[in-house]
């Protein structure tokens, strides 16, 4: 009787075990840098010849 006990005592709480599910999610979206594309590389893309209102920085 005793082991009979002890067989569902030790079903019973495996069976408690396993149905514990911890669910984890992320409310925000992962930040991710943007690289910006360099001056020559955005003149070609748009068909430019001059690479100058691409490259805000230099002044000349």
């Amino acid at each position: 009787m005793r082991s009979i006990f002890t067989v569902i005592l030790a079903a019973m709480s495996l069976l408690s075990f396993t149905n514990c599910v911890v669910s984890h999610s992320h409310s925000q979206t992962p930040v991710t840098k943007t690289k910006r594309v360099p001056p020559g590389q955005a003149k070609k893309a748009n068909g430019d010849q001059s690479a100058k209102k691409y490259a805000p920085g230099h002044n000349k």
